[in-house]
């Protein structure tokens, strides 16, 4: 990504995946921790700064509810708090958008509000990936 000319932001949202895939794909030695997966956003976040890249967060989106295994688990839902913890406060990005917060039920805030919810309790609907669209300033990538 970094050899195509003209590329002036990266906006990361992930781990997810990362955090269920493991006991998903029953591959328990691919287990992360909340570590890792920082020390992997900062590894990306380097790197674009290396190349002038400014980098935006976004934090994980909830799981409760999904029926997969390792999405929703208690371990799981630890490390996507630890992890959205560090996006919004270690100041390692040069801007956070709280995805977490535009999608997540104020009533239960590990699960999708239902009418963001494409069913799955893990991926959004279409109004779900709409609310996540307009989290996103678009101040952030004035120059």
């Amino acid at each position: 990504m970094f050899s195509v000319p003209g590329v002036r932001f990266l906006v990361i949202v992930e781990g997810i995946n990362d955090i269920g895939g493991a006991e998903w794909f029953s591959r328990p030695e691919e287990d992360v921790t909340a570590l890792d997966l920082v020390g992997a956003l900062r590894q990306l976040i380097d790197r674009a700064h290396e190349h002038g890249v400014r980098v935006i967060g976004g934090t994980l989106t909830p799981t409760g509810g999904c029926t997969d295994p390792g999405y929703d688990s208690p371990a799981g839902e630890v490390k996507r708090q630890a992890v959205n913890a560090w996006i919004r406060t270690s100041r390692g990005f040069d801007a956070v958008v709280d995805f977490d917060l535009a999608v997540r039920d104020p009533a239960a805030p590990s699960r999708m509000r239902p009418e963001y919810d494409s069913g799955d309790h893990l991926h959004p609907n279409d109004a779900g990936y709409a609310a996540m669209a307009d989290a996103i300033e678009p101040a952030l990538f004035a120059r």
